[in-house]
């Protein structure tokens, strides 16, 4: 039986595969949209991606405003929604921290009042880097007591979006505390192409890497032959992300949505590279010289890479056990990460690279 969904960010690209499998599976989706007009397209794609188009309607609205920017008519149309998926942030590097605050964490905040007063289970996306216990201590976030954060420190340290992200994370735990509403969050790694099509969307952090090997700007590793880049496949994430939704045993819960048999980064490269008969680097070069170099503007622009992006590349290994059983209980089949990078390459490569 199919149920109501509101989903947040359903136009973005783990939000087109999220609306495309829950329509898919039954379920009635509307989808939060600052430009409603564009519903057409948005349920072209759902179509293209295997969903059910008749079943996804748009709701005009916007994270920035009050109230979500929400007429009374749909905010009554929503009280039906038992799932809200709030996958909805802005994400760019050398994001301003107040526009990265006004759309991530007072969006948030805004969407988990809204799924506290109407009870509906609240289904929110926060980051791997929540789960890396070390880089938070690093950066002054105890998650034991998110309110002695400095946030404005955090900031200068990771920059808007990433900041962002964290904070939002605490805040939006603290108003669904506040207001004794239901909630589960999945933290996904960076997110891969499709594991069969490879169908991936430009902008993602992926992408620029595939970009600038195809087009000879990534000439070393980053890092060592310890550092790696986690990734999830988008279709194995939205699975997690819908199956999680409807499972009584998640709320209140956190689930990391990463793949450890993600290979080490000069490995990735390899196997990104192979498809596309291009060689891959074999020489590393240190972290903290990247950065050094990317702080000289010709070279940021050359290498097309923004310090930001360097802290996601890491040493830090996951316990991966729980989303191992999660998916092991509920019949979720994980992708061969080395292949799914290999279709996306090739997708990135015919699709996503000007020829």
């Amino acid at each position: 039986m199919g149920v109501e969904c509101f989903v947040t960010g359903g136009t973005g690209f783990i939000g087109q595969h999220l609306v495309a499998y829950l329509s898919a599976k039954g379920h009635t989706v509307r989808v939060l949209m600052r430009r409603p007009e564009r519903l057409a397209a948005l349920r072209e794609q759902v179509d293209n991606l295997g969903g059910c188009a008749t079943r996804v309607f748009a709701v005009a609205g916007d994270l920035e405003r009050d109230n979500l920017g929400l007429s009374l008519e749909d905010r009554e149309g929503l009280q039906h929604a038992s799932v809200i998926f709030h996958l909805g942030a802005h994400f760019a590097w050398g994001l301003s921290v107040e526009h990265s605050r006004a759309v991530n964490v007072e969006g948030a905040k805004r969407v988990a009042l809204l799924a506290a007063e109407q009870n509906s289970r609240l289904v929110m996306i926060g980051g791997y880097m929540l789960k890396n216990h070390e880089h938070l201590q690093r950066i002054g976030i105890d998650p034991r007591h998110p309110e002695l954060t400095n946030w404005p420190a955090v900031y200068r340290r990771v920059g808007g979006y990433e900041g962002s992200k964290l904070e939002a994370h605490f805040a939006t735990l603290e108003v669904m505390s506040a207001k004794g509403g239901e909630m589960t969050v999945v933290h996904p790694a960076t997110v891969c192409g499709h594991s069969r099509t490879g169908h991936i969307l430009d902008g993602q952090p992926l992408v620029e890497l595939i970009r600038n090997l195809v087009q000879g700007k990534l000439t070393a590793v980053p890092g060592t032959a310890e550092h790696w880049l986690p990734l999830v496949t988008v279709d194995y994430l939205v699975e997690l992300l819908a199956v999680c939704a409807f499972d009584p045993a998640m709320v209140g819960q956190e689930l990391l949505a990463l793949d450890d048999q993600t290979p080490n980064l000069r490995e990735l490269l390899i196997q990104v590279a192979q498809p596309l008969g291009l060689k891959s680097p074999k020489h590393h070069i240190p972290l903290r010289l990247l950065k050094w170099l990317l702080s000289i503007a010709p070279v940021a622009w050359f290498l097309n890479t923004k310090p930001e992006a360097l802290d996601f590349i890491q040493t830090t290994r996951f316990d991966t056990t729980a989303v191992e059983q999660f998916a092991n209980r509920h019949g979720i089949a994980k992708p061969d990460i080395r292949q799914s990078l290999q279709h996306t390459a090739t997708f990135v490569n015919a699709y996503c690279i000007a020829k």
